[in-house]
């Protein structure tokens, strides 16, 4: 999650119900998985993890939602929770429907308290977005209780032993195979993420035959220090895959804050803005643009400013639709 944490939610903990409603419709078991065993085990974060097919999954986030959604189980899941500022993500999603059709069940942060209304069996979220340590509700918490735990990989690199160091594509890909087994529909699985990976590699083909990528700072937030993303965080990938470059692509991070120093001295050649509910794009430039100090970085002097939805630039299906929008851009403007 890209912005910062939110209020602490209620300190009262609810335990989990262990009796699990019967699942009366959901997407289709492919007919190749029925003969299959109820369980199946998959590595998430560096642990073989042995899951029994959920039947009252709970996503958080846009990164939980549509990977479920991309995979056509919208009518398994027993709900999602979104922050309202995500709310425009939803409107330019292209699940639009299933958003409307699947049970929101909190517009803030994911808490044991939603977890344990809705009876879940299978919670997806991320580590420090959605699972967290401070706000007690974490993979091996939920397993007490009776409820599985599945963890994006982008996050991986800060979780457990930090062993498992992918890109954040390379990540994305993973859940989406791993879902895929989870739920029974690995046909599916395989189906988008061919796609995806071959819209990656047509995008390649349109990057400039020479010269060094162009620089590209992300701007999600922040007055005295900006909130950026790291080698960690989607947009470094979509970045890449637009034939650019991060500015912050040495940077140990997912999402975090930097100087203003670091930025003035990389002199971006473009910059992406984040976009979402509280502080509208259009707003975010106008307060780049009047801060005296980035009047000499080459974005800011040639007004190259791109917006990118919350929906794109958050670990999901979207990462590829938000680096062809950006490799357009920067050909059009000649980098």
């Amino acid at each position: 999650m890209i912005r910062p944490p939110l209020p602490r939610a209620l300190a009262a903990a609810v335990l989990l119900t262990t009796g699990l409603l019967t699942s009366g419709c959901g997407a289709e078991v492919e007919p190749t998985a029925k003969s299959k065993a109820e369980t199946v085990t998959v590595s998430n974060c560096g642990k073989d993890v042995t899951y029994t097919r959920p039947q009252r999954p709970v996503a958080y986030d846009v990164s939980g939602a549509e990977k479920m959604f991309s995979l056509g189980l919208a009518d398994r899941m027993r709900g999602y929770v979104m922050n309202k500022l995500g709310d425009p993500s939803i409107k330019g999603s292209p699940w639009r429907q299933d958003y409307a059709d699947v049970e929101r069940l909190g517009t803030e942060r994911i808490t044991r308290e939603i977890v344990a209304d809705a009876k879940a069996d299978f919670v997806f979220a991320g580590w420090n977005s959605g699972f967290s340590e401070e706000r007690g509700i974490t993979p091996a918490l939920l397993e007490k209780v009776g409820s599985a735990s599945y963890l994006h990989t982008e996050t991986c690199w800060d979780y457990g032993d930090k062993s498992v160091d992918v890109t954040p594509l390379e990540a994305l890909y993973t859940d989406l195979d791993n879902l895929g087994r989870i739920f029974g529909v690995e046909k599916r699985a395989e189906k988008v993420v061919t796609d995806l990976k071959e819209r990656v590699t047509a995008l390649k083909k349109t990057w400039p035959a020479k010269g060094d990528p162009a620089k590209v700072f992300v701007y999600d937030s922040g007055t005295d220090q900006p909130f950026t993303a790291g080698r960690h965080a989607a947009p470094n990938d979509i970045i890449k895959a637009a034939g650019a470059a991060n500015v912050f692509d040495d940077l140990d991070k997912g999402w975090t804050t930097v100087g203003w120093e670091p930025v003035i001295k990389a002199k971006p050649e473009v910059i992406v803005i984040i976009d979402y509910a509280d502080q509208p794009a259009k707003e975010k430039i106008a307060y780049l643009k009047s801060l005296d100090s980035l009047k000499s970085v080459p974005a800011v002097k040639e007004s190259r400013f791109f917006v990118m939805s919350y929906g794109d630039a958050v670990s999901g299906p979207r990462n590829v639709k938000g680096a062809e929008r950006l490799g357009g851009y920067l050909r059009s403007v000649g980098r």
